[in-house]
């Protein structure tokens, strides 16, 4: 039997445009500088659209983490309307409008794709030319990744406009690729990884289309960069979402891509679970962790049938086995000594409380990121929670102990004889 294609993507032919009656955004949900920034270009003359990411979010009752602006106002025209405005990226023109406290609001002029005739006759003094051709809020619309983040508030009425279906997909809450997928993700392999990352995050499906696109495709995810694919990893575990996604990876061929030579273990699998459902309080995570949690099974299964090993040899395998990813991320010697004392804090938990040079590990300077580790570990059920507890009680003696030391006396200086004068 035939296998049945993939639906190709047809979007509308006009712009959906929903007025403000029937959706469910309002201006009290947008960021106040966004706000001023929108405003500012409307009264001006230009469109100034709400996108992206921040729409989709607002429309799905969600508080979006930034707010990013559109506008048919070129980056120097931007910059007159601002003085607090700052032009970056040699590749990318963008405008940063920075206002007290830190805040930051960017804004990107409408782009659209290049021509044959856009091509410049100096190409090599002009690499990026195709980055920098602006256009139509529709153009725009359709040079981004997926249909759920293509659509537009528009200040000037309140409308939200679709261009690109992202309303249908939204509802029937499905992840799209705007174009043909195998072309997408041809110009860019990690639109796959962050077609996983929005299905994890949203709780939404991936369009048949798109899932055949990423099986095409995988291995093309070996050609991005690593310092990019680094930065998309810690993501997944900012967003909670590693536990979900990962698997999704290795389900599709990626994973052997994105962290080559790796592979999951039903313990990895339920250490990065336990990682994405750390307690609100201290949310971020720190890359020593995310290592160690990638390696900690590993690191175990190396150390062999369990026979009490030195501490050198123990030091010298987490050192080995973190050296090849740390040295294809380009991480710092740091991180990855951070995340080897991780490993060995947690073989030295395992030997039990009250072995030789017990007090100077309490006091080794890392022992508090270990003990929450060895906890994390615990949650994850491959470790003994008795054994965390004994732990905490040594910690907590240890504590009361040295608080209870007395300081010695200091010594009276002695006194100079005194010679009376004669």
């Amino acid at each position: 039997m035939k296998k049945e294609e993939p639906p190709t993507y047809v979007p509308p032919e006009e712009p959906i445009i929903l007025p403000r009656a029937e959706h469910p955004i309002s201006r009290r949900q947008i960021d106040e500088n966004s706000l001023k920034v929108l405003y500012r270009l409307h009264r001006n003359g230009y469109k100034a659209y709400l996108v992206g990411g921040g729409v989709r979010d607002l429309l799905l009752g969600r508080q979006p983490k930034d707010f990013d602006v559109g506008t048919d106002a070129t980056p120097g025209q931007v910059k007159k309307l601002f003085r607090n405005c700052f032009l970056v990226g040699r590749r990318f023109r963008l405008a940063h409008i920075r206002f007290a406290g830190g805040a930051l609001v960017e804004v990107a002029t409408f782009r659209r794709e290049a021509t044959p005739e856009d091509v410049p006759d100096d190409l090599a003094s002009n690499p990026h030319y195709a980055e920098n051709l602006f256009g139509t809020p529709r153009q725009d619309a359709f040079r981004r990744d997926f249909t759920i983040n293509a659509l537009f508030y528009d200040i000037a009425d309140f409308s939200v406009i679709d261009h690109v279906g992202g309303l249908r997909d939204l509802r029937e809450k499905r992840i799209r690729v705007i174009g043909d997928p195998l072309e997408r993700f041809r110009e860019d392999p990690v639109r796959m990884l962050r077609a996983l990352e929005f299905a994890a995050r949203l709780g939404f499906t991936l369009d048949p289309a798109a899932e055949e696109g990423i099986r095409a495709r995988a291995a093309l995810l070996a050609e991005a960069s690593p310092a990019r694919l680094r930065e998309e990893l810690m993501e997944l575990f900012r967003q909670r979402v590693a536990a979900a996604v990962l698997p999704e990876c290795e389900r599709f061929g990626l994973l052997e891509y994105l962290i080559p030579g790796y592979r999951l273990t039903d313990g990895t699998r339920r250490l990065l679970a336990a990682l994405d459902e750390r307690p609100e309080e201290g949310t971020a995570v720190a890359e020593p962790q995310v290592l160690a949690a990638l390696y900690h099974q590993r690191f175990f299964d190396s150390l062999g049938d369990g026979r009490e090993m030195n501490l050198g040899e123990v030091i010298g395998r987490a050192g080995h086995l973190l050296r090849s990813h740390c040295q294809h991320f380009r991480i710092a010697n740091g991180i990855r000594h951070q995340a080897a004392e991780l490993l060995i804090g947690c073989y030295r938990l395992r030997q039990g409380v009250g072995r030789r040079g017990h007090q100077r590990f309490l006091r080794h300077p890392a022992f508090p990121q270990v003990l929450q580790f060895f906890e994390l570990c615990c949650r994850a059920g491959l470790d003994d929670r008795e054994l965390l507890q004994a732990w905490r009680t040594s910690t907590e003696a240890s504590a009361r102990t040295a608080g209870k030391r007395r300081r010695r006396p200091r010594r009276r200086p002695r006194r100079k004889p005194h010679h009376p004068a004669t």
